[in-house]
């Protein structure tokens, strides 16, 4: 039995290694791709408060897919040239979007969304997946979720 448990007290840099130090040994071990990232999204639900979804689209065959995730129900397909995680897969880069309605080409999955962050994840050098992360706020995230948000895609990148 698993029992990660976050601080809300902590601040964001330390939640966000124990977030990652958690999931590390969450799906040490474990090579199903989709069990760690549905852990994962678990973990992050739990560690990172003010969301409304927290998960995973994976990049198959050109285009991202939807993977493990909380929250409601999601776009299932994603082109790479469309939306915040399809900038983030085609550029490589995190995402930081502080109000997603001024983002050209937005996917608007959840109408309650505002805000967004998301990263990619890398094996062997290139996206295989990005993580996504939404808040009904806007300007919710700041450089520390972002920069604890890298962190994890590191430490997962050799297993999912």
């Amino acid at each position: 039995m698993f029992d990660f448990t976050a601080d809300p007290d902590l601040p964001k840099p330390e939640r966000y290694r124990q977030l990652a130090d958690a999931a590390e040994a969450l799906i040490s071990g474990e090579n199903d791709v989709v069990a760690n990232m549905a852990n994962v999204a678990a973990l992050m639900a739990e560690f990172i408060p003010g969301l409304n979804w927290a998960g995973f689209y994976r990049l198959v065959e050109g285009e991202l897919v939807l993977g493990p995730f909380i929250g409601r129900p999601a776009c299932i397909r994603i082109p790479l040239d469309q939306g915040v995680c399809g900038a983030a897969a085609k550029s490589g880069q995190t995402q930081l979007v502080a109000d997603v309605h001024e983002f050209p080409g937005h996917i608007a999955c959840d109408a309650v969304s505002a805000s967004e962050l998301v990263v990619p994840v890398y094996r062997d050098a290139k996206v295989c997946a990005v993580i996504d992360l939404d808040s009904p706020t806007k300007g919710y995230f700041d450089a520390d979720d972002a920069a604890g948000v890298e962190l994890l895609a590191t430490r997962l990148s050799g297993s999912i």
